[in-house]
């Protein structure tokens, strides 16, 4: 399983948004696209703990509130009660716009990306309930829930995945 998630989130970093078909729920831009201005408060609903299923497993993230022009987050993907990877996640403001960053590790954190990369999606549209990064798209549907569409990119073939969310009761 390692293996192959392995290369479908490598295939994100070399997405090219003119040589594949458009993805009904998340855009894919070339680099000459601008980003809207945009701040943290545009996606601050995000924080909290959310969980839901996707990839034959148990997905969890968890976002904190903005502080620092940043968010941070972590992801876990459980598969038959054992984790098979995790994320580390950070929404930051840049440039008047907004990047959403992430780092793969296995479950022993072994890290999947070299030490000074991490696979970043800029923000290329925003509205009310849904923020459009570059392959990556996070939807708001209520207070309690919400979808995550992710483009993967896979033997020259890229597809939308959903991870659709419900918010985490805290004690």
């Amino acid at each position: 399983m390692r293996a192959l998630l392995v290369v479908l989130f490598i295939g994100l970093l070399n997405v090219d948004a003119e040589a594949h078909e458009p993805l009904p729920n998340v855009m894919q831009v070339d680099n000459q696209t601008p980003s809207p201005a945009a701040t943290l408060e545009a996606v601050a609903w995000l924080a909290g703990h959310w969980r839901g299923n996707a990839f034959g497993g148990v997905v969890e993230e968890v976002w904190s509130t903005p502080l620092g022009d940043s968010m941070m987050g972590a992801f876990k993907l459980v598969v038959d009660d054992t984790v098979e990877f995790y994320e580390l996640e950070t929404i930051v403001e840049q440039e008047g716009s907004l990047v959403f960053r992430l780092k793969h590790f296995s479950g022993d954190l072994t890290g999947w990306e070299e030490k000074e990369e991490s696979v970043d999606f800029r923000l290329v549209k925003l509205t009310d309930s849904t923020a459009y990064f570059n392959g990556l798209t996070l939807e708001r549907m209520d207070d309690n829930t919400m979808n995550i569409y992710v483009a993967i990119e896979d033997n020259d073939k890229i597809t939308e995945h959903k991870f659709h969310y419900t918010r985490v009761s805290t004690p």
